[in-house]
């Protein structure tokens, strides 16, 4: 079974496709739809979630459940099935995206979010819906306010965020002491003759091969995020930057020292916000003093100082070093919905958060008694 549509109200109709090939046909219109959706982040963009799908997705699993209007495309929610711990219906994406959504119109004035409400809960019949890493103000919250049945709100990563301003206008915001050390380091990428170029779109795939190359050295000998280094990972970003790049919802750049490539970095856009997603930097640069962190910072600025964006997030984690910065933190929601048959299945999983939360908490005690 390709698709299984039902009429709603008016012109209204709601599908759920489970074939990978109607997927992949989708693109032009899955398009039109997320430029109308000022909330959602390149990580709901068609290129990203059907390349994961390409790399990670399970024959048989896909759940795509869509809205349309005089055969427009006005509402999406990209979601796989699983089945462990529990049966439940997941966004696309997994762990590599830091955000996940729906997609609505900004001009939707309820009935869509309504009639891809009403169509979530008849895809979920016998299994949990499971919304991880919703941004706040997310398109999600439109239909988990709309739910009917169980539903709870919890909370997940946090991602910290800066204002969408110039590099001169975030040191600013530093103590005077801080702010000096900053700007003695941008003296000395510019001393040590750091150049960086934007990557047109025809050289991105042998950008990002590099950039991979460059990630695995620089973390050599050291804990690194392993899914980065699978071959997977790789044809994934290789095939869908790409044309995320052409339609200016992500930036490579690459960094020359010497005319040699030493680092190289992608930057993902979208009007909520931009960020830093991977980048991967040649020893070489921290022998030479550069600071890394910084020569990335003022890249991605390029990018957020003329006021488009809504915010520089620094995406999810709560790593040290990006607190120099002064960063806002915003906790991505968990929105878990259930139907009254499948409320143990909600039950169950909000056992299984405050679990882990728990053993979060303990061990961060555990590291800051060590420290102590």
């Amino acid at each position: 079974m390709t698709t299984t549509a039902h009429p709603t109200l008016a012109a209204y109709t709601t599908e759920l496709v489970t074939d990978e090939g109607v997927f992949a046909g989708l693109a032009p219109a899955w398009g039109r739809l997320y430029r109308r959706c000022g909330t959602a982040t390149p990580f709901q963009s068609h290129a990203w979630l059907h390349s994961w799908w390409r790399s990670y997705g399970t024959p048989g699993r896909l759940r795509l459940v869509l809205v349309r209007y005089g055969g427009e495309l006005v509402g999406a929610a990209p979601l796989t099935l699983v089945h462990r711990p529990l049966p439940t219906l997941v966004p696309l994406g997994g762990a590599i995206s830091d955000y996940a959504d729906v997609l609505l119109a900004d001009a939707d004035d309820g009935r869509v979010a309504g009639a891809l409400t009403r169509e979530l809960a008849e895809a979920a019949r016998t299994a949990l819906i499971d919304f991880r890493e919703v941004r706040p103000g997310g398109a999600a919250e439109r239909v988990y306010d709309r739910w009917r049945g169980p539903c709870r709100k919890v909370p997940d990563s946090v991602c910290l965020e800066l204002p969408a301003v110039s590099m001169d206008e975030l040191v600013g915001r530093l103590p005077s002491s801080k702010a000096q050390r900053v700007r003695a380091k941008l003296r000395k990428l510019a001393s040590l003759g750091v150049r960086r170029d934007v990557v047109p779109p025809d050289g991105v795939d042998a950008a990002l091969r590099r950039l991979l190359d460059l990630h695995r050295l620089q973390w050599q000998g050291r804990k690194v995020t392993t899914e980065h280094l699978q071959p997977r990972f790789q044809e994934h970003l290789v095939r869908s930057v790409g044309p995320m790049v052409r339609c200016g919802d992500a930036v490579v750049t690459e960094f020359r020292l010497d005319d040699e490539v030493v680092a190289v970095d992608l930057t993902l856009l979208a009007p909520s916000l931009a960020g830093g997603y991977l980048y991967g930097a040649h020893p070489r640069l921290r022998e030479r003093k550069a600071d890394v962190a910084v020569m990335l910072l003022d890249a991605c600025t390029q990018h957020t100082g003329t006021g488009e964006r809504g915010a520089l997030s620094l995406l999810r984690g709560d790593e040290p070093y990006k607190h120099h910065w002064r960063p806002l933190p915003v906790v991505n929601q968990r929105l878990l919905l259930a139907r009254r048959r499948t409320a143990p299945l909600l039950t169950a999983a909000l056992c299984d958060a405050a679990a882990r939360q728990r053993i979060k908490e303990v061990r961060h005690r555990w590291k800051e008694r060590r420290a102590d």
